[in-house]
Protein backbone atom coordinates (compact mmCIF):
# COMPACT_ATOMS: atom_id res chain seq x y z
CA UNK A 1 0.00 0.00 0.00
CA UNK A 2 1.19 3.29 -0.66
CA UNK A 3 2.13 5.56 1.78
CA UNK A 4 1.29 9.68 1.69
CA UNK A 5 4.54 10.51 1.09
CA UNK A 6 5.13 8.11 -1.02
CA UNK A 7 5.27 9.39 -4.74
CA UNK A 8 2.79 7.89 -7.27
CA UNK A 9 4.45 5.94 -10.15
CA UNK A 10 3.71 7.89 -13.53
CA UNK A 11 5.67 7.34 -16.57
CA UNK A 12 8.42 9.59 -17.75
CA UNK A 13 6.59 10.16 -20.99
CA UNK A 14 2.93 11.17 -19.71
CA UNK A 15 1.82 14.31 -20.55
CA UNK A 16 1.11 16.56 -17.66
CA UNK A 17 -1.32 18.98 -17.07
CA UNK A 18 -0.03 22.65 -17.85
CA UNK A 19 2.22 20.95 -20.70
CA UNK A 20 0.04 22.83 -23.77
CA UNK A 21 0.97 22.94 -27.14
CA UNK A 22 2.97 25.88 -27.78
CA UNK A 23 1.50 28.56 -29.70
CA UNK A 24 1.38 28.26 -33.73
CA UNK A 25 4.03 30.16 -35.42
CA UNK A 26 4.45 27.77 -38.60
CA UNK A 27 5.23 29.01 -42.05
CA UNK A 28 6.22 27.47 -45.40
CA UNK A 29 8.89 28.46 -47.23
CA UNK A 30 9.64 27.91 -50.78
CA UNK A 31 12.96 26.58 -51.44
CA UNK A 32 14.71 25.24 -54.47
CA UNK A 33 13.35 21.35 -54.18
CA UNK A 34 9.99 22.49 -52.99
CA UNK A 35 7.87 23.90 -49.77
CA UNK A 36 9.34 23.17 -46.09
CA UNK A 37 7.75 23.49 -43.16
CA UNK A 38 9.84 25.84 -40.10
CA UNK A 39 9.09 27.97 -37.44
CA UNK A 40 9.40 31.22 -37.14
CA UNK A 41 11.57 31.12 -34.54
CA UNK A 42 13.38 27.83 -35.30
CA UNK A 43 16.38 26.56 -33.06
CA UNK A 44 18.29 23.01 -33.78
CA UNK A 45 16.38 21.37 -31.01
CA UNK A 46 13.21 21.66 -33.16
CA UNK A 47 13.82 18.93 -35.81
CA UNK A 48 14.95 14.91 -34.52
CA UNK A 49 18.59 13.50 -35.79
CA UNK A 50 16.70 12.84 -39.28
CA UNK A 51 15.64 16.66 -39.73
CA UNK A 52 12.27 15.92 -38.73
CA UNK A 53 10.44 19.28 -37.41
CA UNK A 54 8.90 18.56 -34.17
CA UNK A 55 5.56 19.54 -32.44
CA UNK A 56 6.44 21.89 -29.92
CA UNK A 57 4.97 20.98 -26.13
CA UNK A 58 5.37 23.17 -22.57
CA UNK A 59 7.17 21.37 -19.99
CA UNK A 60 6.36 21.56 -16.07
CA UNK A 61 8.96 22.05 -13.74
CA UNK A 62 11.04 18.80 -12.40
CA UNK A 63 10.61 17.78 -8.30
CA UNK A 64 13.91 16.15 -6.87
CA UNK A 65 13.87 13.14 -8.57
CA UNK A 66 14.21 15.04 -11.88
CA UNK A 67 10.85 13.76 -12.90
CA UNK A 68 8.15 16.26 -14.38
CA UNK A 69 5.22 17.53 -12.11
CA UNK A 70 1.78 17.89 -12.23
CA UNK A 71 -1.58 15.85 -12.59
CA UNK A 72 -0.92 13.63 -15.42
CA UNK A 73 -2.85 13.31 -18.49
CA UNK A 74 -2.95 9.50 -18.90
CA UNK A 75 -4.10 9.07 -22.40
CA UNK A 76 -1.38 11.78 -23.48
CA UNK A 77 2.69 11.58 -24.41
CA UNK A 78 4.66 14.54 -24.42
CA UNK A 79 5.74 14.59 -27.79
CA UNK A 80 9.24 15.69 -26.66
CA UNK A 81 9.71 13.02 -23.95
CA UNK A 82 8.27 10.10 -25.83
CA UNK A 83 11.21 11.45 -28.89
CA UNK A 84 13.88 10.96 -25.85
CA UNK A 85 12.94 7.86 -24.78
CA UNK A 86 12.73 6.18 -28.28
CA UNK A 87 15.49 7.99 -29.46
CA UNK A 88 17.68 6.84 -26.89
CA UNK A 89 15.74 3.58 -26.34
CA UNK A 90 14.98 4.27 -22.98
CA UNK A 91 12.29 3.15 -20.12
CA UNK A 92 9.53 4.89 -20.94
CA UNK A 93 8.74 5.04 -17.04
CA UNK A 94 12.08 5.65 -15.46
CA UNK A 95 14.28 6.57 -18.54
CA UNK A 96 17.19 4.20 -17.33
CA UNK A 97 18.78 2.19 -20.32
CA UNK A 98 16.14 -0.37 -22.05
CA UNK A 99 18.49 -3.05 -23.29
CA UNK A 100 18.09 -6.38 -21.31
CA UNK A 101 20.21 -9.64 -21.79
CA UNK A 102 17.50 -10.86 -24.05
CA UNK A 103 16.71 -7.75 -25.88
CA UNK A 104 14.11 -4.75 -25.48
CA UNK A 105 10.47 -5.06 -24.30
CA UNK A 106 7.76 -3.36 -26.04
CA UNK A 107 4.37 -3.21 -24.92
CA UNK A 108 1.69 -2.92 -27.50
CA UNK A 109 -2.27 -2.95 -27.31
CA UNK A 110 -4.48 -6.09 -27.25
CA UNK A 111 -5.90 -4.95 -30.50
CA UNK A 112 -3.19 -2.86 -32.17
CA UNK A 113 -0.77 -5.56 -33.73
CA UNK A 114 -1.25 -8.95 -35.08
CA UNK A 115 1.31 -11.26 -33.20
CA UNK A 116 1.68 -13.10 -36.51
CA UNK A 117 2.68 -10.23 -38.69
CA UNK A 118 6.30 -10.56 -39.63
CA UNK A 119 7.37 -6.26 -39.08
CA UNK A 120 5.29 -4.86 -36.56
CA UNK A 121 5.01 -0.32 -36.13
CA UNK A 122 5.08 1.06 -32.16
CA UNK A 123 5.17 4.51 -31.24
CA UNK A 124 5.44 2.87 -27.51
CA UNK A 125 8.82 3.50 -26.42
CA UNK A 126 10.44 0.36 -24.41
CA UNK A 127 9.96 -0.78 -21.06
CA UNK A 128 12.68 -1.76 -19.13
CA UNK A 129 12.00 -5.16 -16.52
CA UNK A 130 11.63 -3.29 -13.33
CA UNK A 131 8.63 -1.50 -14.74
CA UNK A 132 7.27 -3.76 -17.14
CA UNK A 133 4.06 -4.64 -15.17
CA UNK A 134 3.53 -0.75 -13.83
CA UNK A 135 3.63 0.38 -17.43
CA UNK A 136 0.91 -2.24 -18.41
CA UNK A 137 -1.27 -1.55 -15.57
CA UNK A 138 -0.78 2.22 -15.82
CA UNK A 139 -1.07 2.77 -19.38
CA UNK A 140 -5.29 3.47 -20.19
CA UNK A 141 -4.04 2.48 -23.80
CA UNK A 142 -2.66 -1.37 -22.90
CA UNK A 143 -5.51 -2.15 -21.20
CA UNK A 144 -3.62 -4.34 -18.57
CA UNK A 145 -4.02 -7.01 -20.86
CA UNK A 146 -0.82 -5.86 -23.15
CA UNK A 147 0.78 -7.68 -26.09
CA UNK A 148 4.42 -8.35 -25.24
CA UNK A 149 7.05 -7.87 -27.95
CA UNK A 150 11.04 -9.33 -27.32
CA UNK A 151 12.71 -7.48 -29.96
CA UNK A 152 15.81 -8.35 -31.17
CA UNK A 153 16.11 -5.19 -33.44
CA UNK A 154 13.98 -2.22 -33.65
CA UNK A 155 15.17 0.33 -36.25
CA UNK A 156 13.86 3.99 -36.28
CA UNK A 157 10.76 3.70 -39.07
CA UNK A 158 9.43 7.23 -39.12
CA UNK A 159 6.85 9.50 -37.07
CA UNK A 160 3.11 10.19 -37.08
CA UNK A 161 1.80 13.48 -37.13
CA UNK A 162 0.70 16.45 -38.70
CA UNK A 163 0.71 17.47 -42.65
CA UNK A 164 0.50 21.19 -43.51
CA UNK A 165 0.35 23.30 -46.67
CA UNK A 166 0.44 26.43 -47.70
CA UNK A 167 -2.63 28.32 -49.80
CA UNK A 168 -3.82 31.71 -50.05
CA UNK A 169 -4.76 32.66 -46.58
CA UNK A 170 -1.17 31.19 -45.16
CA UNK A 171 -0.02 27.59 -43.53
CA UNK A 172 -3.36 25.33 -42.90
CA UNK A 173 -3.62 21.53 -41.81
CA UNK A 174 -3.73 19.36 -44.94
CA UNK A 175 -4.41 15.74 -43.18
CA UNK A 176 -3.37 14.29 -39.95
CA UNK A 177 -2.57 10.50 -41.22
CA UNK A 178 -3.81 7.51 -38.92
CA UNK A 179 -0.68 5.47 -40.40
CA UNK A 180 3.36 7.24 -39.58
CA UNK A 181 5.12 8.46 -42.56
CA UNK A 182 8.33 6.62 -43.43
CA UNK A 183 11.62 8.57 -43.30
CA UNK A 184 12.54 9.43 -46.57
CA UNK A 185 8.62 10.33 -47.51
CA UNK A 186 8.18 13.68 -49.19
CA UNK A 187 5.66 14.65 -47.75
CA UNK A 188 7.82 15.06 -44.54
CA UNK A 189 9.32 18.99 -45.34
CA UNK A 190 5.93 20.20 -44.19
CA UNK A 191 5.06 17.61 -41.53
CA UNK A 192 4.70 18.34 -38.31
CA UNK A 193 6.28 15.46 -35.84
CA UNK A 194 4.58 14.55 -32.93
CA UNK A 195 5.94 11.00 -32.13
CA UNK A 196 8.20 8.61 -33.13
CA UNK A 197 8.19 5.27 -34.48
CA UNK A 198 10.14 2.05 -34.84
CA UNK A 199 10.10 -0.89 -36.79
CA UNK A 200 10.44 -4.47 -34.64
CA UNK A 201 12.01 -6.88 -37.77
CA UNK A 202 13.13 -9.40 -35.41
CA UNK A 203 11.06 -10.21 -32.45
CA UNK A 204 8.89 -12.89 -30.88
CA UNK A 205 5.56 -12.67 -28.87
CA UNK A 206 6.28 -13.78 -25.20
CA UNK A 207 3.90 -13.79 -21.73
CA UNK A 208 5.05 -11.17 -19.61
CA UNK A 209 5.57 -12.68 -16.43
CA UNK A 210 7.43 -16.08 -18.69
CA UNK A 211 9.65 -13.13 -19.75
CA UNK A 212 10.51 -11.59 -16.87
CA UNK A 213 11.24 -15.32 -15.07
CA UNK A 214 13.32 -15.75 -18.36
CA UNK A 215 15.28 -12.32 -17.24
CA UNK A 216 16.26 -13.55 -13.84
CA UNK A 217 17.41 -16.61 -15.27
CA UNK A 218 19.87 -14.98 -17.55
CA UNK A 219 21.12 -13.05 -14.76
Amino acid sequence: MRTPTEPALIPYITQREGEEPAPNNLVIYRQGSGLRLYYRDEDPRDRDLRGTLWARCGFTPVDERKQPTGAPQWKLMHPHRQLATMQMMRCQVCTEPARTLLGYIFLAGPNDQSPNEQSVLTNQPPVCPRHARAAAKLCPHLTQNPVVFLAQSAPLYGVHGTLYGLNNKGVHVVAQPDSPLPYGHPNLDTFLASQLVRRLAAFRVVDLEELLRELRLAA
